[in-house]
C-alpha cells in the first residue's frame, strides 16, 4: 500500500464515467423532426415530397468534454460530480482506467484527478502499524456521488455514448475488442474485493507500507485501492456496481458473490 498523497478515487467513478455518462447524451442523439413544404396552389399539379432534416453528426473525441459538462445534473444531482468532470480528455482517460481495472491494475495515471489530496493515515498499538480509519473518511464524498448514480437509466442512456468509447478504446490499440465487455469485467473485478471488517495491519517498506495479512496483500491494486476506501465506502460502491451491472444485463448469478474479511493480525 503507498502512502501517496495523489491516492485516487478511480475505482469508484470508474463505472460512474463509463455507464454514467451516457445520460449527459440524452438530447444529442434525438430523432430530428419531419418538416413539410407547404402544399402547392390548386392551379399547380406539382407533387410535393417530404424533406428531413439530416441528423446531426455525433460529437468527435475531441469535442466531447464540454458536452458531458453541460449534462451532467442528468446523472445526478450530487454537486461533486461537477467538479470531477473540471478535468480534459475524460473519455480518453476513463476508457484506459476501465481496461487497468478489468485487468486488475490501479490506473493512478488517468483518474489521479479524481482523488484526495491526502495521504492515509497510519496508527502505532505498540510494535504493530495498522491503517488508521479516520483514512476512510476521505472518500466518503465518492461514495456519495456515485451512490446517487441511477443505474438503469445511466445504462438505458450508456448505448448512445459507446461509439465514442469504442473509438477511444481503439486509439489504445484494441480493435476487435467491445468496451462493454471491458467495463463488466472491471466492474466483476472490483466485486471481487472483500468488505474487511475490524483493522487492517501493515508492515513498513523502504518508502511505504504493505498489507500484512498475506490475503489482503494478494489482491490486485484496483482491489486495494477498493479496500482502502474502508467497509462501509466498499459496500456502498459495490452496492450500487451490481445496479449497473444487472442493468447491462448481467444476471446476478454471474456476479462474485459479496464477501466479508477480518484481517489476520500477527
Amino acid at each position: 500500500m503507498e502512502n501517496n498523497k495523489g491516492i485516487w478515487i478511480g475505482s469508484v467513478l470508474l463505472v460512474c464515467a463509463a455507464a454514467g455518462l451516457g445520460v449527459f447524451f440524452h438530447h444529442f442523439h434525438v430523432r430530428p423532426p419531419i418538416v413539410k413544404e407547404p402544399p402547392p396552389p390548386p392551379q399547380q399539379a406539382v407533387r410535393t415530397e417530404e424533406k428531413t432534416v439530416s441528423p446531426a453528426p455525433p460529437p468527435k473525441l475531441e469535442q466531447s468534454d464540454d458536452l458531458i459538462r453541460a449534462r451532467a445534473k442528468e446523472l445526478s444531482s450530487h454537486p461533486k460530480l461537477a467538479d470531477w468532470l473540471k478535468t480534459e480528455d475524460l473519455i480518453r482517460r476513463i476508457t484506459a482506467a476501465a481496461e487497468g481495472i478489468a485487468a486488475g491494475n490501479s490506473p493512478r495515471d488517468g483518474l489521479d484527478f479524481l482523488g484526495p489530496r491526502k495521504g492515509f493515515a497510519v496508527r502505532k498499538k505498540g510494535e504493530r502499524l495498522f491503517l488508521n480509519p479516520r483514512s476512510y473518511t476521505r472518500y466518503n464524498l465518492a461514495a456519495e456521488a456515485f451512490q446517487s448514480l441511477d443505474a438503469d437509466r445511466a445504462v438505458r442512456l450508456f448505448h448512445e455514448l459507446r461509439p465514442l468509447f469504442q473509438d477511444a478504446y481503439r486509439e489504445l490499440g484494441y480493435r476487435d475488442r467491445d468496451f462493454k465487455d471491458t467495463l463488466i469485467r472491471a466492474i466483476k473485478e472490483l466485486l471481487r474485493t472483500p468488505v474487511v471488517e475490524g483493522e487492517i495491519p501493515l508492515k513498513e517498506k523502504v518508502v511505504s507500507y504493505a498489507l500484512a495479512d498475506e490475503k489482503l496483500e494478494g489482491l490486485s491494486g484496483a482491489q486495494k485501492q477498493l479496500l482502502r476506501m474502508g467497509p462501509k465506502n466498499t459496500a456502498l460502491i459495490q452496492g450500487k456496481l451490481r445496479e449497473l451491472a444487472r442493468a447491462l444485463g448481467v444476471p446476478e448469478n454471474q456476479l462474485p458473490k459479496s464477501q466479508t474479511y477480518s484481517a489476520k493480525v500477527r
